[in-house]
């Protein structure tokens, strides 16, 4: 389990540095150069590790495999801790290696936020559009998932499927980052929120993308999986 364990932390951990990386180097005002970010490093991680440890990266993404009886369920809670420790790790990097070099990361370290959950002002918050979005994205990225890495009838190679899970990724970014900053990942979400202190909503982003996920896996397999 070391390599499995070792390709979730990292992958997880590349995709929380650079993903706010991005967002520390632009202020989180470049919504272009942020999902790019995302989308680019989740895809060559994906094509990279898929054959190691499937390259889940996410929480919800593990726990929703392992209710379709895709992995067992020790092997989505082991995965799913070291997919929350890369990410505290890579925003602990964050905090220590982006200050003082841009002013944004005294106070931001890439958090997955948006209008909806406090970036705009508290008056703006809404727990249930958060909600509701985070899952709509998280069900968007798990729909590809089961389509492009878990159906077996899909025989495309590695590198296609890393593209399509990482363009997902992108455009749930253009399309929901700015209402909810778009993480459909709770180690995402969870490492910067610890480092920084910042709650905000942050149940949010653990509820709205396993249940989107869970939901996708659950509607692919009856929709689209045959037994033949």
């Amino acid at each position: 389990m070391t390599r499995t364990y070792s390709a979730e932390f990292i992958g997880t951990f590349a995709l929380t540095f650079v993903g706010g990386g991005a967002i520390i180097a632009t202020s989180g005002e470049n919504l272009v150069v942020i999902a790019l970010a995302h989308g680019i490093i989740l895809a060559v991680m994906v094509a990279a590790m898929m054959h190691v440890s499937g390259a889940q990266f996410n929480p919800a993404v593990s726990i929703a495999l392992a209710m379709r009886g895709k992995q067992s369920c020790s092997q989505a809670i082991g995965f799913s801790i070291f997919q929350i420790l890369g990410g505290i790790a890579a925003a602990l990097l964050l905090k220590a290696t982006m200050v003082p070099a841009f002013s944004f990361a005294n106070t931001h370290i890439g958090e997955t936020l948006g209008i909806y959950s406090g970036a705009a002002g508290p008056e703006m918050v809404s727990a249930w559009r958060v909600l509701v979005l985070e899952g709509l994205a998280a069900f968007f990225l798990m729909w590809v998932i089961m389509g492009v890495a878990v159906d077996s009838k899909n025989k495309q190679h590695a590198g296609i499927a890393a593209l399509a899970i990482g363009g997902v990724v992108a455009a749930d970014i253009f399309c929901f980052g700015p209402l909810t900053g778009a993480s459909m990942n709770p180690a995402r979400s969870f490492g910067p929120a610890l480092v920084v202190g910042d709650w905000t909503l942050q149940w949010c982003y653990w509820v709205g993308p396993i249940v989107g996920a869970a939901l996708a896996a659950l509607c692919y397999d009856k929709l689209i999986t045959t037994k033949d």
